[in-house]
């Protein structure tokens, strides 16, 4: 055969470049953000918490929070999986200078510093604007539901954890008065103190599990209590000769179909459009000029209850409000509307589903009362196809799209809301850093 090929020999040794920066592009992101955060970031909320002089000296915190958020905009989150990079990929070689820490130390630094890791978002926020990438002409909102890292199947209803409490309780006696029997009848047949005298361990397990649903129960009973007690002090305005039937006194007692997670209590049973799922509810508000996330945050409830929080953290993150805010049917009420029109807001917020096929949000409209809601309506369907309401889904949801699809954050790896909330801030600050990179003169 005539043909040449280029010359293969795996056992040849070669000289490496004398950095290992030389290995990566110029102009990769893995450069550009070891370099944002060598220095652009405060770290000092990070640093304050090294007091201790003596031991063995630790990784510099730079090269750590610069690695996780490399590592979180290259939609790796596993620490194994951060470690598993830091030994056989280059742009994880270039962030970290050569350094190999293994998952461990990646896992037990973001767990220790998830606090202060929230804090820069703001920053990261702040050289988005210093490029101009946050005009705030037009913000969206949304929420998406992502998966807790818990099963759904491990919740359990109020009304379930009393009848299988019962059940346990009950199980329990009978196998003690079966063991003390057995006890006895050893005792008379091997002597007192030989073995058989000890309580089985299935006996321990089913009584372990009583007492956690025990723990499970109290603690709904509680947020019962809470609850009551926020209706009653919502109530204490209302005259007692007020016309009209009295307001009926809140019930403490807990709802049967409350549900509680056994492994992580803290989120919730969500509804989406592929069924249910064990999850928390991330919100997001992003610009339209530039999909730059402005405000962020995770929790439990719906929607509704999370406008007027986002909008003013926008404001806070920002220094201003935005001029105009667009979002979907979750987020429309009265009190928001209302709230909105108080900021002098221009929002356009549906008033229902849109239907597929036509050009306004009519679905379910009848059940949406109110004078507010009613204008809101009228703006809606006077702009038709040219309301600025369309603006919304090619703002917010391909951000989510983003961090879904391209970087695979659809499932919590933290468990409880403080840890999940330090998390969607680590995926947003990733989000907004590859923004800036795009929109950098060195990669225009």
């Amino acid at each position: 055969m005539d043909k040449t090929f280029r010359e293969w020999d795996p056992d040849q040794s070669v000289l490496f470049p004398p950095s290992v920066l030389d290995l990566v592009p110029e102009g990769h992101p893995a450069h550009f953000v070891r370099e944002v955060v060598r220095g652009e970031l405060d770290l000092s909320a990070v640093y304050a918490v090294y007091d201790e002089v003596r031991g063995q000296p630790p990784y510099d915190p730079r090269m750590m929070v610069a690695l996780l958020l490399y590592a979180y905009s290259r939609g790796v989150r596993s620490s194994r999986k951060i470690a598993q990079g830091c030994e056989e990929r280059v742009d994880f070689m270039a962030v970290t200078g050569m350094q190999k820490p293994d998952h461990d130390t990646v896992n037990e630094f973001r767990r220790r510093h998830l606090a202060a890791l929230q804090g820069l978002f703001p920053q990261v926020l702040y050289l988005c604007a210093k490029a101009g990438l946050v005009k705030l002409g037009h913000v969206a909102l949304d929420g998406t539901k992502i998966q807790a890292n818990a099963s759904k199947h491990k919740a359990m209803s109020y009304g379930r954890m009393e009848e299988t409490k019962r059940r346990l309780r009950a199980e329990v006696r009978e196998w003690l008065e079966e063991a003390e029997a057995t006890d006895r009848e050893e005792d008379e047949k091997y002597g007192k103190g030989k073995r058989g005298d000890e309580m089985p361990d299935w006996v321990k397990d089913k009584k372990l599990r009583a007492q956690k649903i025990a723990e499970a129960k109290k603690a709904l009973e509680s947020e019962a209590k809470e609850r009551a007690e926020a209706e009653r002090k919502a109530q204490e305005p209302r005259r007692p000769t007020a016309p009209g039937r009295p307001p009926k006194e809140p019930d403490e007692t807990p709802d049967p179909k409350a549900q509680r997670n056994f492994t992580d209590p803290e989120s919730r049973i969500l509804k989406t459009k592929d069924g249910y799922i064990q999850g928390y509810n991330a919100q997001a508000a992003v610009d339209a000029d530039s999909q730059v996330i402005v405000a962020q945050e995770v929790g439990t409830q719906s929607d509704v209850q999370r406008l007027m929080p986002m909008i003013d953290q926008v404001r806070e993150n920002t220094g201003r409000l935005p001029d105009e805010v667009s979002a979907d049917a979750g987020y429309c009420s009265e009190e928001n509307l209302r709230a909105m029109r108080r900021r002098r807001l221009d929002a356009y917020i549906a008033t229902g589903r849109q239907r597929h096929g036509t050009r306004s949000a009519t679905a379910n409209e009848g059940r949406r009362r109110g004078p507010w809601t009613s204008a809101m309506r009228t703006k809606l369907k006077r702009a038709g196809h040219r309301s600025r309401y369309r603006l919304r889904k090619q703002t917010v949801e391909p951000v989510f799209g983003q961090m879904k699809e391209c970087r695979g954050f659809r499932r919590f790896l933290l468990r409880g809301l403080a840890k999940v909330r330090g998390e969607w801030s680590l995926a947003c600050i990733a989000h907004n850093l590859l923004k800036l990179f795009k929109a950098s003169p060195a990669t225009a």
